[in-house]
């Protein structure tokens, strides 16, 4: 038997490297992800392909692989994640580390975030390795550990201290995308992250006069001050603005829906603090249209008190901010904060992602959209904007242009942010097929 031959032969597929993926438990915290990545490495071994492991602890490595390329297109990055949230508290009606295959679907945590995407990576290269045949340029993997807590051990480490492993790479393919837009439901579209939101998370601290509780208190307690600081952002964030991301998706949406959905997107891109004027759609796509057309604030912990009959002298809250991209930076949101809430705080930045800038739809872009096309000739490609933040905010540093492609053809009803940190996270087969079709057409063809 040939080596390429013995490749082949070798081959898991698709479904079950994503069923051997989910049964590794890499749940973070505490992140054990080293023999997972070293099942991957194994796997590209067997293919012959370099890897090297890389990493602060032995039990968090990461895996930088390269795939040689036929010299006709630059360095591509494929880079993801293999931790996962924890299940702990979540009603599973199945093993989440099982990786069943149950009605055509794989259940596990990890089925959609993301070992099923680094699945469909993993089968398109080992697939073109097994054909003897290389990939347009060349192809850097990317298997990392941390993304759910920050990065700081995985892709945010490679970027910091080993920059040099990108030399060359113009773009990188990372997770999101694939997320349903329903918009009424005749469409089905097919999004492609070109920017996303980044985190800025922030303690807010009142102070207040403290007293017994059982007289009217003012303007002065910390209590009433917290009251105006979440009415300020009881809608869910700060003021309005359309920028020039989010306009161009939304002008592509308007192309391509019904006339009467077409005109919902026009009325709301004329004006979109009026979020009436999407009324109609569903109200996850209600939700998502207007996340991205301002700053978002949402109070998730409250601390203080000490007792019923006691008027609190300070009340902390934790406060979820996520910033547009583009030229915004913390402290110009900070100060807007300060001036839409109309009261005295203590602001504590405790998590600040990386700056995001305005993207570049090229030629990269357009052939993502025509692989997606091909593959699907009903369905329609379309820019996004994500409200959540991934590595793809990291290598930007580095001069390279990132996507979130998830290629997923969706059954009827299906939704894949459905399936995001929750219980019985699942995937279909056919989505995973679809998907690995999609990625071993782009490596073969992209320019």
């Amino acid at each position: 038997m040939s080596t390429t031959e013995a490749v082949a032969a070798a081959m898991p597929g698709v479904v079950e490297l994503t069923r051997r993926l989910i049964r590794y438990d890499t749940t973070n915290p505490p992140g054990d992800e080293a023999a997972c990545v070293r099942y991957v490495a194994e796997l590209l071994a067997a293919a012959g392909v370099e890897t090297r492991l890389l990493g602060r602890e032995p039990n968090r490595p990461n895996l930088v692989a390269r795939v040689p390329g036929r010299g006709e297109a630059p360095p591509l990055l494929l880079h993801a994640h293999v931790d996962v949230v924890p299940t702990e508290g979540q009603p599973w009606t199945r093993d989440p580390f099982a990786g069943e295959l149950v009605d055509g679907e794989v259940w596990g945590r990890g089925a959609v975030d993301m070992k099923g995407q680094l699945a469909m990576m993993l089968d398109a290269l080992l697939t073109l390795r097994a054909g003897g045949r290389a990939p347009a340029g060349d192809v850097l993997l990317a298997v990392v550990c941390d993304e759910e807590a920050g990065s700081a051990a995985g892709a945010k480490f490679l970027v910091n201290e080993h920059p040099g492993l990108f030399d060359g790479v113009r773009y990188a393919i990372g997770e999101d995308g694939g997320a349903t837009l329903s918009l009424g439901g005749q469409t089905r579209f097919h999004p492609v992250v070109v920017a996303e939101k980044r985190a800025c998370w922030v303690r807010a601290v009142l102070h207040g006069t403290a007293g017994h509780a059982s007289r009217v208190t003012d303007h002065t307690g910390a209590a009433y001050k917290l009251t105006r600081l979440l009415d300020a952002i009881a809608d869910g964030g700060l003021d309005v603005l359309l920028t020039p991301a989010v306009e161009l998706m939304l002008k592509e949406l308007e192309k391509t829906l019904p006339a009467v959905e077409a005109a919902r997107v026009a009325a709301f891109r004329a004006d979109p603090s009026d979020a009436s004027r999407l009324a109609g759609f569903d109200n996850r796509d209600i939700r998502y249209l207007r996340s991205v057309v301002r700053h978002t604030v949402n109070a998730t912990v409250i601390h203080g008190g000490t007792k019923t009959n006691v008027l609190p002298s300070e009340i902390s809250v934790e406060l979820d901010g996520r910033l547009l991209p583009g030229p915004f930076d913390t402290p110009g949101f900070l100060a807007e904060l300060r001036a839409r809430a109309g009261v005295e705080m203590d602001l504590e930045v405790l998590v600040e992602g990386e700056q995001m800038p305005q993207p570049r739809l090229g030629g990269f872009y357009h052939r993502l959209t025509e692989v997606l096309r091909q593959h699907d000739p009903d369905g329609v490609p379309v820019p996004m904007v994500t409200t959540a933040s991934t590595d793809a905010r990291l290598f930007p540093r580095l001069g390279i242009e990132t996507y979130g492609w998830l290629p997923l053809r969706h059954r009827s009803g299906t939704s894949y942010r459905d399936m995001l940190h929750v219980a019985d996270e699942r995937i279909a087969v056919d989505a995973l097929e679809f998907g690995a079709r999609c990625y071993h057409d782009l490596l073969l063809g992209y320019e």
